[in-house]
């Protein structure tokens, strides 16, 4: 049998105390005692769990000593036996393989901290929830047993007293339990965001085809975007990577020889990877081909513009204050040249399904950007592309003037990103704050594997309900990255999330999570 996780015993103890306030008889109070206590006591054990974060520190100082040496490599220069495209290539691998170590000893440190706070939370946890747990056990064994159904129906002065004085008795001790439950569950959540997107930053590993080698692994993992924090702007996703080296070991030998050629071809590892990343997406050799002719030779700029929509310029994640409306000061514009990447009319989900197809699939995106040819510069002619497709998604999901409902949304996201992730979406209608909460690891998740997460949200102005949709394409720590098809990406907390501040995404019309489609 499945053990209840952290989210719903601190669901239960909210609930238990509910009751306990609002019982009218002895017997209520009973029963609400009997039911915080019936929920276990934060689970664990915290020096094995220090224990194990102790072991990623030393595995950090030993991954600093081989950073070092490479270091040096790369500072120092190769002999001079490496000359021409060999020696470039080496020192491609050499530059990659820094940063993947110096990747790696910053993922073990992080580890390290991560479960030092967890055992630390988890003993605070555990210590305040004891004494908690047997006050309202002896609150409990003085109440004695339940009355009858006359006597509990006839309470006189002296029973509502005796009762009254019993349940305020009772109240700190739930309250106790519950705070020890929250703090249990705040860690765990903590902990599996951060472990989570530490196993999915062990990125050349998800590259897993046959005659691939270790250092071409390596560089494809290591290759970003040619500027914003280079952590937050790898070309190629852990789903990218997976999908890609699935795909290489299904080719037949002359179609992998031909795409070997024309990796070897590349004139940068960004164009390599925006191959790499076509691949992943689900196209063909010739689709492929066809691709590689209009992109190769151009510089990572050219690449970046044209076939990665939503990218992270800054590592600052300060929201810089909210205007009237609520809206985050800080926002960051998703651009074609002048021209955002923003719906226009009610098209929000088609607007955000569009974007995120647009993310997994370069050639969609060089589609959009550079038209027919790929080689079409023009922000208008962009604009002028992009309300088409959005229109198009619009219509595919029977949109109409109010926007989408789930099931359009659902049907879209199945035929525009599924087959270019190979993820299924599933519908999380998400009713209060616990609910959004304990959701919160399923899509960091998902973001770090490199499949954003839509999500619908809403507000009444007077009685009438006003609903959008956005779409979470980054995380980190406990900060979320969300586009919002209005054309800019910001970035807001996991308790504006779940506490209905969505307004500093959007504005204070639509402030509250409703639902998600949670890619799996």
């Amino acid at each position: 049998m499945t053990k209840p996780s952290t989210s719903q015993r601190r669901k239960a103890l909210q609930d238990a105390l509910k009751d306990l306030r609002e019982a009218d008889s002895k017997n209520d109070v009973i029963d609400a005692i009997k039911d915080a206590l019936a929920v276990h006591a934060p689970v664990g054990d915290p020096a094995a769990i220090e224990a194990t974060g102790n072991r990623y520190k030393t595995m950090a100082t030993e991954s600093e000593h081989l950073h070092r040496d490479v270091t040096t490599i790369a500072e120092t220069g190769l002999p001079d036996v490496w000359t021409g495209t060999t020696g470039a290539k080496a020192a491609e691998v050499i530059g990659a393989t820094g940063r993947a170590i110096d990747r790696q000893s910053t993922a073990f440190i992080k580890a390290w901290l991560t479960l030092h706070n967890l055992a630390d939370a988890l003993r605070a946890a555990q210590a305040a929830d004891g004494p908690a747990r047997s006050g309202a056990q002896q609150v409990l064994s003085q109440l004695g047993g339940k009355e009858g159904w006359f006597d509990e129906w006839f309470e006189d002065d002296d029973d509502e007293a005796k009762r009254k004085k019993a349940q305020q008795a009772a109240i700190p001790h739930v309250e106790g339990m519950l705070t020890a439950a929250a703090k249990a569950d705040d860690a765990a959540r903590a902990a599996a965001r951060d472990l989570n997107r530490l196993a999915d930053e062990a990125r050349a590993g998800k590259l897993r085809a046959k005659g691939v080698s270790s250092a071409d692994k390596v560089v494809l993992a290591e290759t970003s975007g040619p500027d914003g924090p280079t952590e937050l702007n790898d070309l190629l996703t852990a789903n990218d990577l997976k999908r890609s080296g699935e795909y290489l070991d299904r080719m037949n030998p002359t179609d992998l020889a031909a795409f070997d050629r024309m990796l070897a071809d590349s004139s940068t590892p960004q164009e390599r990877a925006y191959l790499m990343k076509a691949l992943a997406a689900g196209h063909s050799l010739d689709e492929i081909r066809a691709f590689d002719g209009k992109i190769h030779g151009k510089d990572p700029e050219w690449l970046r513009t044209h076939l990665t929509p939503v990218y992270t310029k800054s590592d600052n994640r300060d929201s810089g204050g909210q205007e009237n409306d609520g809206t985050n000061k800080i926002r960051y514009g998703v651009k074609f040249g002048t021209t955002m990447w923003q719906q226009t009319g009610p098209t929000c989900v088609a607007s955000t399904t569009v974007t995120a197809r647009a993310m997994a699939d370069p050639l969609y995106a060089l589609d959009l950007t550079g038209g027919p040819t790929g080689q079409d510069n023009d922000p208008a002619a962009f604009q002028r592309r992009l309300l088409d497709e959005q229109n198009r998604v619009h219509e595919e999901g029977h949109g109409n003037a109010k926007g989408m409902d789930e099931d359009g949304t659902g049907d879209v996201l199945a035929k525009e990103v599924s087959p270019h992730t190979g993820a299924t979406y599933e519908y999380k209608s998400l009713s209060d704050e616990n609910a959004r909460r304990a959701i919160l690891p399923e899509i960091e998740k998902a973001v770090a594997d490199g499949k954003p997460v839509p999500v619908s949200i809403e507000g009444h102005v007077g009685d009438e309900r006003k609903g959008h949709e956005v779409l979470i394409v980054g995380q980190e720590g406990d900060m979320l990255q969300v586009y919002n098809p209005w054309g800019y990406t910001t970035w807001i907390s996991e308790a504006d999330f779940a506490n209905g501040h969505m307004d500093h995404v959007a504005d204070n019309r639509t402030p509250v999570v409703d639902a998600v489609h949670l890619p799996k």
